[in-house]
């Protein structure tokens, strides 16, 4: 009877032991790996070998320019080998000349000179800095293309002005952007001031008088040379553009004014009136923003989109009060107080707290009757012409006072008509130097036309697109690079198909620009530049890359471990009793009869 029974035991052990090894297959064979995959976090491919390649990418930006000889402007031996191409690179080491700045504000005075208003007293300093990247390298590639000239254009500049000159070649082409053509004249010809050996004009056309020697291509070729960099690419504009890329220590604050490079861009036209009681100040800023302003934009339309507001601020004050002269019987503002004066005044503007785009906030300040008249005062204490400074990459502020005769001619409030062609003279000043239009650096006996009524010149208008260009690669590949060592550091950011093709496109499009930048076509490679700035930025701050940022593996283990260590205890508890059991079997003798 006992034999059935035993026989009946062992089949339950070796039914149970069966049970176990199911049980712990199933669980490692099945449910480790789903488990596994359904809990991982998903990273699509990214492109990594090509964004470290950009960090030794070499930038060739190409300038086209086309040298026309006319009769007489170089032997006739030499004409007649005439037309050919010479190429003359150079590598831009990025040493530049800037114009020293006093104060930690980084206001400049400004004198007024006509329309525009420039630099005075600023004594050159020399800065040597190294590029982001130590392997990347920026190559300026001119291409002259020698010929002669054609016989309208023979005809154009034997006229007697350089006005009728230019009006008569600017009709039957257009050239493209950044584009150059300089004609050589005679060496006596009468078109220029005999003083004079080159004319920049308003368009993408130049003036440079011919030699008769025997090495007049070489000589002539230099003279090119020198005005087409002033005309397009210079070591200070392009280390300007990549201020933002550069060590602190090794960068002027002057060459941080110019705003970013932006898709878009606001303009506010702020009046402050701190004393409605004594003035009733009237401004015509819709006339003087279709007059001036909205000229200027148009012409940098390529650089951007525009949008201008304007607004009336009563009781708004300074932040610094002014001090009083015996003197002058004036007030004044000193420069060392003038970092004091914007933020007050900004948290009354409320312009960029919902804006998406940089804001620039252009301030005309009436003061009080009790401060009247102010005047702004430069380092040495001397009155500043315009009665105006600027803040980088903020805006500007001009004071505007009201003429003393009016308070002897009428009771308060005292009306007072603002004159806008001397506001929007100084104000547009300002603009063309927040968005690093200075003036150029001519050549020697070089004679500047200056720009047309818009305030802009064509080949500004590339310089600013050349710039722009050089920074945007520069900011699309600092960001593509930040955000692929972001993903290779931690492991457990998702990275979906949306993000990685952003990052895709954006590596395209930087490619692409930096071809259209060698093939000199600068309209396309401004856009391709714009897409991957566009793109690397939005795969950035995509904000799914922020989902499990803070949830690291230890946390996972900590959540999973409660709901499977009942489970897997009873399988590993089986597993090891039937190790056991089966070691044992293993060793115990057999019977010999």
């Amino acid at each position: 009877m006992a034999a059935p029974g035993a026989a009946a035991t062992d089949l339950e052990v070796v039914r149970g032991k069966r049970a176990a090894l199911f049980f712990a297959a199933v669980a490692i064979v099945l449910g480790l790996p789903l488990w596994w995959k359904t809990t991982e976090t998903y990273r699509a491919p990214l492109p990594y070998s090509e964004i470290s390649g950009l960090n030794a990418l070499q930038l060739r930006l190409m300038v086209p320019v086309t040298v026309v000889f006319t009769r007489e402007s170089v032997p006739s031996d030499a004409q007649e080998k005439l037309p050919f191409t010479v190429v003359h690179e150079r590598e831009i080491p990025l040493k530049f000349v800037t114009i020293s700045q006093s104060g930690s504000f980084g206001w400049t005075s400004l004198i007024s000179t006509g329309m525009w208003t420039y630099f005075r007293n600023s004594p050159p300093v020399i800065f040597g800095i190294q590029f982001l990247y130590d392997k990347m390298k920026i190559k300026c590639r001119f291409q002259k293309a020698y010929r002669r000239a054609l016989d309208h254009e023979e005809e154009a500049l034997s006229l007697g002005s350089m006005q009728e000159a230019e009006t008569m070649l600017a009709e039957p082409q257009e050239q493209a952007e950044g584009s150059l053509t300089v004609y050589v004249i005679p060496e006596h010809s009468s078109l220029l001031p005999q003083d004079m050996m080159s004319y920049i004009g308003p368009e993408r056309t130049a003036v440079v008088r011919g030699i008769m020697h025997r090495e007049a291509f070489n000589i002539v070729g230099r003279r090119v040379i020198q005005v087409a960099q002033a005309m397009s690419l210079t070591e200070d504009v392009l280390a300007a553009a990549l201020a933002d890329h550069l060590p602190e220590d090794k960068w002027s604050s002057d060459k941080r004014r110019p705003l970013k490079s932006s898709l878009g861009y606001e303009i506010t036209f702020s009046l402050l009136n701190p004393d409605p009681k004594s003035h009733d100040v009237h401004w015509d800023i819709e006339g003087a923003v279709r007059r001036y302003v909205q000229p200027f934009l148009s012409a940098l339309s390529a650089a951007g989109n525009f949008s201008v507001d304007s607004q009336i601020l009563y009781y708004a004050v300074l932040g610094v009060n002014p001090r009083f002269d015996p003197a002058s019987s004036s007030y004044y503002l000193a420069a060392h107080s003038l970092p004091h004066v914007i933020n007050p005044v900004e948290s009354r503007l409320g312009s960029s707290a919902a804006s998406l785009y940089p804001v620039l906030n252009f301030l005309l300040y009436v003061p009080e009757l009790a401060h009247s008249p102010l005047y702004i005062q430069d380092k040495d204490g001397a009155p500043v012409a315009t009665n105006a400074f600027h803040s980088p990459r903020w805006g500007g502020i001009m004071v505007y006072n009201v003429d003393p005769k009016a308070y002897n001619a009428s009771k308060l409030p005292v009306r007072v008509e603002v004159d806008m062609e001397q506001v929007m003279e100084v104000f547009l000043a300002q603009l063309r130097l927040l968005f690093g239009i200075a003036q150029p650096q001519l050549p020697v006996k070089c004679l500047f036309s200056g720009p047309k009524s818009e305030g802009l010149t064509t080949w500004e208008l590339d310089r600013l697109l050349w710039a722009r260009s050089v920074e945007n690669l520069a900011t699309a590949t600092t960001t593509l690079t930040s955000l692929a060592q972001l993903l290779g550091k931690i492991s457990n950011i998702v990275i979906k198909d949306d993000v990685a093709s952003e990052v895709y496109r954006a590596v395209a499009a930087v490619q692409k620009a930096a071809e259209e930048l060698a093939s000199g076509h600068l309209a396309s490679a401004f856009t391709a530049s714009q897409e991957a700035v566009t793109s690397s930025e939005r795969a950035f701050f995509d904000p799914s890359l922020l989902h499990l940022l803070y949830f690291p593996d230890d946390q996972k283990f900590a959540i999973y471990i409660p709901l499977f260590l009942p489970m897997a205890v009873p399988i590993l508890l089986s597993l090891v009793k039937i190790f056991l059991e089966t070691r044992k079997s293993w060793k115990k003798p057999e019977k010999i009869d």
